[in-house]
């Protein structure tokens, strides 16, 4: 059996401090670990992956092993306590029903906080593969852009053709529209994830189908 028919929850994926917020909607199964809870967000906000990041939940912190990456100093550089490993636990273990907040910090240099509200405990439906995006609003900032107030900043000056540095933001934001929202791509990032699950549930249902023939 795959997780299309486990327990799933609805999330709300909010990055905060943004006016009008930008945010998505998502549904995950509860048997997902932490660390496959991150690759969600990543794909669902258009994130790249390629900077430290961690939950919290009721003042835990996830994320990756120690030793691993880059978690092995986060708290000589970032002043955090060590946090358990994202890979270990899954989500249905820190979950306080009816609902649970998750903080999310992606990028500890420029800081982009999350706020997850997971809700809507419920049965998966057959033939349906989860994790699946379900509605959202406007586009995630680029990477590396200084934050949020680097983002809004540059968003003024690219709204201002006499700004002096107008020329250098719009190179660096190319084609970049903060109304857009590419919901296929969220979709097909999403699925490639739902096929992985599903495939490796397949072959441990099968692995221990022959161990017990």
């Amino acid at each position: 059996m795959t997780d299309t028919v486990d327990e799933i929850a609805s999330i709300r994926i909010e990055l905060r401090h943004t006016e009008p917020p930008i945010w998505r909607q998502v549904e995950v199964p509860t048997s997902i670990t932490m660390k496959g809870l991150h690759d969600v967000v990543q794909a669902a906000m258009g994130w790249f992956d390629s900077h430290l990041w961690e939950f919290t939940v009721d003042r835990q912190r996830y994320g990756p092993p120690m030793g691993q990456d880059w978690g092995q100093d986060w708290g000589q550089d970032w002043g955090t306590q060590p946090s358990r490993d994202a890979a270990k636990v899954r989500l249905r273990d820190v979950l306080r029903p009816p609902r649970t907040t998750i903080d999310y910090l992606y990028d500890f240099g420029d800081g982009w906080e999350h706020r997850l509200t997971v809700t809507k405990l419920r049965q998966g439906e057959p033939g349906i593969g989860y994790p699946r995006y379900v509605a959202g609003e406007r586009n995630a900032p680029p990477e590396d852009c200084g934050g949020i107030p680097g983002f809004y900043e540059q968003l003024d000056i690219l709204a201002d053709p006499q700004h002096p540095d107008h020329e250098e933001v719009a190179e660096w934001f190319d084609d970049y529209d903060p109304e857009a929202l590419d919901e296929l791509v969220i979709k097909t990032a999403l699925g490639r994830i739902a096929k992985r699950r599903n495939a490796a549930a397949a072959r441990l249902a099968k692995k221990k189908s022959t161990s017990t023939s």
